[in-house]
């Protein structure tokens, strides 16, 4: 049996097609991306996949209409590639994420009658997954109260370093590897604050920014743990008791099965503005606090800290929290 995965872009696809793929040992898998965004850097070397394919192709959306045209064009180009694909792989069921990555491969597994099961990772649906979904033999959502599998697939490893927080020792501050220039500012305008607090700083300033977060924290004379990309996200979400982060799925999953209360801050240019809904949907239920970029309050965020029920919010996050997801999406991908 062979299981094709597909779609990337941006980490927050690719966390996906990674936590899936590891609960799909012994099986024959292929990865099928696009040359642009970050699926080189995740899947190239991956040992986990038979092969690996990357076609050329680019975002439709923010596109000029010269830019929509040859996205068009590389779309029918690529589409037709991964059609050969599936066919010499004898590809049984494809397995889409969405992002423009995905977008050959699920319209080449509909030309080929190949079954397509689509996960979703944001409260507000992608473009192609919303467009793909008729055509689906199953949409997995963790917002969808109609999906079959609700639980959200992240490595196993959130899970069993969960705790309960019953006090604030420790914030991290997560701009994702790419950084959140909003988000470095806010930590270093609560930094001096915090210290005095004798709260620690663990701090994701992204690659690009690292240098310069890390000599203004010099600066000012506070200790603090500055990182750009890493390998320890979840040792670094485990030891901190508080955070404040973007609302990419991933991250608000990872930090929800980890126990860890959070602010969200989405980016306010995400595509239909998915990571407020995102955190929307916790702050809804209680378990989370959002603030858009444009009305970000240092005062505010201070007193979540020192007046909020951390204990409670950490133990009802950890209730709410389904395990398995990834496993569960695996054993749905085996029945084909």
């Amino acid at each position: 049996m062979s299981i094709a995965m597909t779609g990337g872009g941006t980490g927050g696809h690719l966390a996906i097609i990674k936590a899936v793929k590891e609960e799909l040992s012994g099986e024959d898998i292929i990865y099928i991306g696009s040359t642009k965004g970050q699926d080189k850097a995740w899947f190239k070397n991956d040992k986990d996949f038979k092969s690996s394919y990357f076609l050329d192709t680019q975002g439709f959306v923010n596109q000029g209409i010269l830019g929509r045209f040859k996205s068009i064009f590389m779309l029918i180009r690529a589409t037709l590639k991964a059609r050969k694909i599936l066919k010499e792989h004898n590809i049984k069921v494809v397995f889409c994420v969405g992002g423009f990555s995905a977008a050959p491969t699920s319209f080449a597994s509909k030309l080929l009658g190949i079954p397509l099961v689509i996960h979703e990772q944001n409260a507000h649906i992608g473009s192609l997954n919303r467009l793909l979904k008729p055509y689906s033999e199953y949409f997995i959502s963790s917002y969808d109260k109609d999906s079959l599998i609700k639980a959200y697939p992240i490595k196993k490893e959130f899970f069993q370093k969960a705790r309960v927080r019953d006090k604030v020792k420790t914030i991290i501050f997560l701009g994702g590897s790419q950084g959140a220039v909003a988000i470095n500012e806010l930590a270093l305008k609560l930094a001096r604050r915090l210290d005095d607090m004798n709260i620690k700083i663990i701090h994701q300033a992204g690659e690009r920014n690292l240098v310069e977060v890390k000599q203004l924290y010099r600066d000012i004379n506070v200790k603090a743990t500055v990182f750009g990309f890493t390998d320890k996200l979840s040792s670094y979400m485990q030891e901190a008791d508080f955070a404040v982060a973007r609302a990419g799925a991933s991250t608000l999953w990872e930090l929800s099965a980890i126990g860890c209360p959070t602010v969200f801050i989405p980016y306010p240019y995400a595509a239909s503005d998915h990571q407020y809904y995102n955190a929307k949907f916790l702050a809804d239920k209680g378990v989370a606090w959002i603030m858009r970029e444009d009305d970000i309050n240092s005062s505010k965020i201070l007193k979540i800290i020192e007046k909020e029920d951390i204990h409670s919010i950490s133990k009802k996050l950890q209730s709410m929290i389904e395990k398995d997801g990834a496993l569960k999406i695996a054993k749905l991908l085996k029945k084909y």
